[in-house]
């Protein structure tokens, strides 16, 4: 069974918060996902701590890592 969050971030381009399903076995992973609002690609980094929190980032395709 796949377990998926629920997580705001705010659009690197225009700022608007949106929201994204995470999928937690895309923890250590990167993916693009289209903003609702201004459709520019976000890049979302998903990684995880020892107790198993989620942490997103959100970057554009044109910021170094």
């Amino acid at each position: 069974m796949q377990s998926l969050e629920e997580q705001l971030i705010s659009c690197p381009y225009c700022g608007e918060q949106i929201e994204v399903l995470i999928d937690q076995q895309e923890v250590g992973h990167e993916y693009v996902e289209d903003c609702q609002v201004c459709c520019k690609p976000i890049i979302v980094s998903v990684t995880s701590d020892s107790m198993g929190n989620l942490f997103v980032s959100v970057r554009d395709e044109n910021e170094s890592y």
